[in-house]
């Protein structure tokens, strides 16, 4: 979580390495798996580069494309890129033993920088787009610390997964809780999102137990 001193890095004769869950210069910095998400992107991949004082600034050795799923968390993306990052090893250790991997410079003007993330980050703004919604919670769901919200008295609702559904018709205002068959919905901007696994104080729900929940609760507004 701390870049290492010139001093350290002088070190090693062959060279000195990081593996970086993007694809550099895009993403450079913390929490790259959870940034990709909660920003949309439909890829994203591994990097394997050396280290500079900088952070992820050095020249990249390899790299190997993922291609983000619409369900994907956090959680399933870092699964994949590990298997990316070995496939990526796998190829590249023996150039580097060998003298003779590549060294790409990288143009950071044409990237980005993120920085960290904390558990406050995942407040939800009911005013936002669906789906900015959507990418929030699957971004920040198990095992992180999950996205949430306040329900109308004030007692904090996690949201640890829902789907979304744009383009549905109501006059609602936005937050209001909507109720379908045996469905939990929360109006969004542009849609609603499906409610499929909530925790409120340490119980957790799932299905028609969220539907009796807020049944109890009489409906309301999200805050």
């Amino acid at each position: 979580r701390n870049l290492l001193s010139r001093d350290i890095l002088k070190i090693p004769s062959v060279g000195y390495f990081n593996l970086h869950g993007s694809l550099l210069p895009a993403y450079r910095g913390r929490c790259p798996v959870n940034w990709v998400l909660v920003n949309g992107e439909q890829g994203t991949g591994v990097t394997l580069h050396h280290m500079v004082e900088g952070p992820d600034a050095g020249d990249i050795v390899g790299q190997k494309e993922v291609i983000i799923e619409f369900e994907d968390t956090a959680h399933t993306l870092y699964q994949k890129l590990c298997v990316k990052a070995k496939e990526l090893l796998e190829e590249v250790l023996p150039l580097i033993k060998k003298g003779i991997a590549p060294r790409i410079a990288q143009n950071l003007k044409q990237g980005s920088y993120y920085g960290g993330r904390r558990p406050e980050d995942g407040r939800i703004d009911w005013g936002w787009p669906v789906m900015k919604i959507y990418n929030l919670v699957r971004a920040v769901t198990d095992p992180y610390p999950g996205a949430f919200t306040y329900l109308p008295e004030g007692e904090k609702l996690f949201i640890w997964w829902a789907l979304p559904e744009k383009g549905s018709n109501s006059k609602d205002p936005i937050g209001a809780l909507e109720f379908e068959e045996d469905s939990v919905f929360v109006r969004a901007l542009d849609g609603r999102l499906r409610l499929l696994d909530i925790e409120v104080g340490e119980k957790r729900m799932k299905a028609h137990k969220i539907y009796e929940f807020f049944k109890k609760q009489e409906g309301g507004i999200l805050k």
